[in-house]
């Protein structure tokens, strides 16, 4: 599925509460570039209901009767693939559920208001409309919900240096770091990232990713030594900027304010990698909404670093490498399955 057709966007709400259902039905009729065709109690009914309707994308809620949100989401994303905006509650088991969506083919996610729901969706209309836009225009990928163990393989010598890889990310890139992060070998330079989550996922996704890497994936800890063999995520709602002391680099996470309207931002993270590394540094901005990274991967590729974006064909969402492409800041677009062998292997200046 390409770009947002000019007809408004069909969306199908599936939440087994009535009121979430009337009430994400008023918010998504607000915007001029949606049409909300119907709405279904549980997934059976949903099922009905998007052959009759034909949707361009769903709004999914995880808890159901009859059939769990999960279930449904694996046997509709294998019988008729479709952008899927899972709405989830910020619980630790929350976080694994939304995180399990997003692996078997979700694009987006929104959380569910725990209390006072119709104030709660209210405060996040903006952003629910902009998920719903945005997921209702993504590059559907064919997935198969599996993720293969890492290889146990070594890059030569002579491919591994003193570089520092930082990557950046959005919306697709648990599905992009769960392809990028396994390609990379056990004796990889050191990986800062910084992948757009709310508190709570990070350290989930990072566990998810460690088991299936030859490198050592985890969360971000203030002063923590980047070493060869670690890759580290952004702790969600703390920003993460690398700094230098002496010939050692080391995370500093802090909350601090939004920067590009995002924390943890990928702007911070690129401009402090270069000031600590310079030339010595490889940056790749992948899928995601919006234009965090374009100003900090140009002031990467202007301290001699190399920078990279994934390209349109692969990205979920182009809407951050695209933003990078535009001031000059993506020296070279390549696939997705491409990136990880390009920031191992590119010469560094």
């Amino acid at each position: 599925m390409g770009a947002l057709p000019l007809r408004r966007a069909r969306v199908l709400i599936v939440d087994d509460s009535a009121l979430m259902r009337e009430l994400m039905g008023e918010i998504l009729s607000h915007s001029p570039n949606l049409e909300v065709v119907g709405s279904a109690a549980d997934p059976l009914i949903a099922r009905e209901r998007i052959k009759a309707l034909n949707p361009d994308v769903l709004t999914l809620d995880i808890e159901m009767p009859r059939m769990d949100g999960l279930s449904f989401l694996e046997r509709l994303m294998a019988l008729r693939p479709m952008p899927v905006v899972v709405v989830s509650t910020l619980t630790q088991h929350g976080a694994d559920t939304t995180l399990r969506a997003l692996e078997l083919g979700a694009v987006d996610y929104l959380p569910k208001p725990t209390s006072d729901l119709a104030s709660g969706l209210s405060a996040m209309e903006a952003e629910i409309v902009e998920k719903v836009i945005a997921a209702a225009g993504a590059r559907l990928r064919q997935r198969s919900g599996a993720i293969a163990s890492a290889p146990r393989v070594l890059a030569p010598a002579a491919s591994i240096d003193d570089r520092l890889i930082a990557i950046g990310s959005s919306t697709g890139g648990v599905e992009a770091l769960q392809e990028f992060l396994p390609a990379l070998p056990a004796d990889s330079p050191p990986v800062v990232i910084v992948q757009h989550m709310p508190p709570g996922f990070t350290a989930q996704f990072a566990a998810r990713l460690d088991k299936r890497c030859a490198v050592n994936v985890r969360e971000a800890e203030d002063g923590l030594e980047l070493r060869r063999g670690i890759a580290v995520i952004a702790k969600g709602g703390c920003h993460l900027t690398v700094v230098r002391e002496g010939r050692k680099l080391r995370c500093h996470v802090f909350e601090g304010p939004l920067e590009s309207g995002h924390r943890p931002s990928v702007d911070l993270l690129f401009a402090s990698v270069a000031r600590s590394a310079k030339a010595r540094a490889v940056g790749a901005i992948l899928t995601g909404m919006g234009h965090d990274g374009a100003k900090g991967l140009l002031c990467m590729r202007e301290a001699g670093a190399r920078t990279f974006g994934q390209d349109e064909v692969t990205c979920l969402i182009y809407g951050m490498p695209k933003a990078a492409k535009a001031v000059g800041a993506v020296e070279c677009e390549l696939p997705l399955g491409d990136l990880a062998h390009a920031v191992i292997s590119v010469d560094i200046r």
